[in-house]
């Protein structure tokens, strides 16, 4: 019987920037496999780092945990960071959470600037 993934991860490069594209269901099953791929590109403040999430059809709390735990390393780093091409259920839910104010969905600069131009504290 073939197992079907429920997750995947694709990192791509280009010395500037990594883009990292979900697809799939990000929970506490696939968050190993999501902490190796950041864990190699988090710490990298002179290249910016890209979440696409066009492909991801859902979240739970430990992906929304792992996004701000990023977003609070890059913005301590000042370091660019985004998150792009979120599905409309996900935005909803990150809505809901109160964390949307702090990811930029779209072509903007960096959402850990924005964050950090802010006085308040992230989350």
């Amino acid at each position: 019987m073939n197992a079907i993934r429920k997750f995947t991860v694709y990192k791509q490069s280009n010395g500037k920037e990594n883009m990292i594209y979900l697809s799939g269901e990000l929970d506490l099953s696939a968050a190993s496999e999501l902490a190796a791929v950041l864990d190699s590109v988090v710490n990298l403040e002179d290249q910016s780092l890209i979440l696409d999430l066009r492909e991801l059809r859902y979240i739970d709390s430990t992906g929304i945990g792992m996004f701000v735990s990023v977003l609070k390393v890059r913005a301590a780093m000042q370091a660019a960071f985004r998150i792009q091409h979120i599905p409309a259920k996900i935005q909803r839910l990150f809505d809901l959470t109160g964390v949307s104010r702090y990811f930029v969905n779209g072509d903007q600069q960096s959402a850990n600037q924005r964050a950090t131009e802010r006085k308040e504290e992230i989350i």
